[in-house]
């Protein structure tokens, strides 16, 4: 099995990346999906969280209203520090059994695990590879607001509120630049493909 860890600020094309890594034939772990599965009705994540910030973080059919919680966190550093002590435990659980089961499912497998927070955890993953997606924040913030819809003030809490470039750029073993077009970031992706699919598994 050969692991690769990608990364990138919010709007930085990972999944762009991502998908047509898994156009190849990798194997997609998605830290986002993980950490909704972590914090569904019932988990012991969910109700901590609950008990930390409140009843008003939820929605009426008991499930996480992750919009009421994001305002909450996104512009309060201590509180987001809070709730990722609450989900990440539950996400690296998660996250360990499906890196086992891929690699168990198929020895010779390429595990693609995207995960936004790698800088803040890296050193508990046996990555081999660690990839960063990059574009500038101006960037981001365009595709944030004139893309997602996103109002500026929001776009600017949640690239405010992640690890900054100079941090993820720092642990890259290959960086793919986003800033151009569609073509490029694939041509890039495609040329990341070709360097690991002859890499020995380990």
């Amino acid at each position: 099995m050969y692991l690769i860890g990608l990364t990138g600020g919010i709007a930085s094309g990972k999944s762009t990346i991502a998908r047509r890594l898994t156009e190849h034939g990798a194997v997609l772990i998605d830290a986002d999906q993980l950490s909704r599965e972590a914090v569904e009705p019932g988990t012991p994540a969910l109700a901590t969280i609950v008990e930390r910030f409140g009843s008003g973080v939820l929605n009426a059919d008991g499930s996480l209203d992750r919009a009421a919680l994001g305002e909450i966190v996104f512009s309060d550093p201590e509180a987001l520090a809070t709730l990722n002590a609450i989900v990440h435990p539950a996400v690296r659980s998660l996250s360990s059994k499906r890196i086992e089961d891929a690699g168990n499912a198929d020895p010779a497998a390429v595990v693609v695990y995207d995960i936004p927070l790698l800088v803040e955890s890296r050193n508990e993953y046996p990555f081999d590879l660690i990839v960063v997606a990059h574009a500038s924040p101006a960037t981001r913030m365009t595709r944030l607001t004139g893309i997602r819809g996103m109002h500026k003030a929001e776009a600017r809490k949640r690239i405010d509120a992640q690890a900054g470039d100079e941090e993820r750029l720092a642990v890259a073993d290959v960086v793919i630049d986003t800033e151009g077009n569609l073509e490029d970031t694939l041509t890039q992706a495609d040329r990341l493909w070709d360097r690991v699919r002859t890499a020995p598994s380990r």
